[in-house]
């Protein structure tokens, strides 16, 4: 197939380009770079540098004889250029991670926060136009993320919810409560892209990803220029990377509030496998399609408890602390979330075992970590 990865320099979106390269599709990458400068914006950055996109095209291509393609542009700020591509190209899939990918980042001032809603919601509102223009037929592979729910007082279905009201029943988009900005442009998203395969037809699977974790795939263990980011900071990290720095560098790990905060996890090999079986599994035309893309269910604290346990058996303090909550969440909820689409498809997960944690640590403890500040400043430990 020919797929475009918008995003393709990022975290999720260069792993994917070069597993379809792999399996033999045609890869173009689409990517504005702009989630370097935000990271540059807030003093945020992967423990290692990552190479330029270039140096990774060209990496992959010595690696694997494959060439990947790749364009720098805006599909937000220019819908000529969204247009150009699609109709250069004319896609079978899109595969759409092209956004600011960070809650906090949402929340830290007006101006971060109309960013994220300009980039997200008008990036994916001009890719529709261009695919109905130039490649109606085209699949559209959205990430969006287990956030649009919030943590309602019921079981989380997965996208579609069957309602009686008055004697009477429809099937309807199940209702969200996203807790950031950020999140909240993924709900408009789900509304823009069911609303274009309803009216005009479009084919779409929205991926409703729980957080994802893991520091690489089979394809950037190949050669250190194909290396992914590795993020822990609290802008554009994870909870887990945190916690896993922390027990390498043995300081406590920081908990914050009680540590009952409820979310959905995969491992960074399950999202490309998710992402290759709605690939090889396309949504029906004027289909809007959704899986809630994770594999387990964690606290906070019982994430803390797991890297803990692991880091004490190899020698590390393995200390957790709780701190003040400097989030805006609700920390004692219920949380039943369903995950059953992808695993009907064939999904088999890579759980979060002894195993896996051991395995991160080691690797971790081999990079460097000079960038790590551990300051009252550091991002890590202080939202602006």
């Amino acid at each position: 197939m020919r797929v475009i990865v918008l995003g393709g320099d990022g975290y999720l979106g260069w792993p994917t380009a070069m597993r379809f390269s792999a399996l033999g599709h045609e890869v173009f990458i689409v990517d504005s770079l702009i989630k370097r400068y935000w990271e540059a914006e807030v003093g945020a950055s992967p423990i290692e540098p990552l190479p330029t996109l270039r140096d990774r095209c060209k990496a992959w291509l010595g690696v694997s004889g494959k060439k990947i393609e790749y364009s720098v542009g805006d599909i937000a700020k220019n819908p000529r250029f969204t247009y150009k591509i699609i109709e250069q190209i004319k896609p079978d899939a899109v595969v759409h991670y092209a956004e600011q990918p960070s809650a906090p980042y949402s929340m830290i001032n007006r101006e971060t926060c109309i960013s994220t809603h300009n980039n997200n919601v008008n990036g994916t509102l001009n890719l529709v136009f261009a695919l109905m223009k130039h490649a109606p037929d085209c699949h559209i592979i959205k990430l969006g993320t287990m956030g649009e729910y919030g943590t309602p007082n019921i079981d989380i279905e997965e996208g579609w919810l069957n309602v009686e009201h008055n004697g009477r029943s429809d099937r309807m988009l199940y209702p969200k409560k996203p807790g950031s900005f950020y999140h909240l442009t993924k709900v408009h998203d789900s509304n823009n892209l069911e609303f274009a395969c309803r009216i005009w037809g479009m084919r779409v699977t929205d991926l409703n990803q729980g957080v994802v974790y893991g520091l690489g795939t089979e394809e950037t263990r190949l050669d250190k220029q194909l290396r992914t980011s590795f993020h822990f900071d609290s802008i554009f990290g994870t909870v887990l990377n945190r916690f896993l720095l922390q027990a390498t560098m043995n300081v406590p790990l920081t908990v914050y509030g009680n540590g009952s905060q409820t979310r959905g996890f995969l491992n960074i090999n399950d999202t490309l496998n998710c992402v290759q079986i709605a690939l090889e599994n396309p949504a029906l035309q004027g289909e809007f399609r959704v899986f809630n893309q994770f594999t387990e269910q964690f606290s906070v604290r019982e994430l803390a408890e797991k890297i803990s346990s692991v880091a004490k058996k190899i020698g590390l303090s393995g200390d957790i602390e709780n701190l003040d909550n400097p989030r805006v969440e609700q920390e004692n909820h219920y949380y039943n979330a369903k995950n059953s689409g992808l695993m009907s498809l064939g999904l088999k997960p890579q759980l979060l075992d002894e195993f896996w944690i051991k395995n991160a640590l080691e690797n971790i403890i081999q990079m460097p970590r000079d960038n790590v500040d551990f300051s009252e400043k550091s991002p890590l430990w202080k939202l602006k």
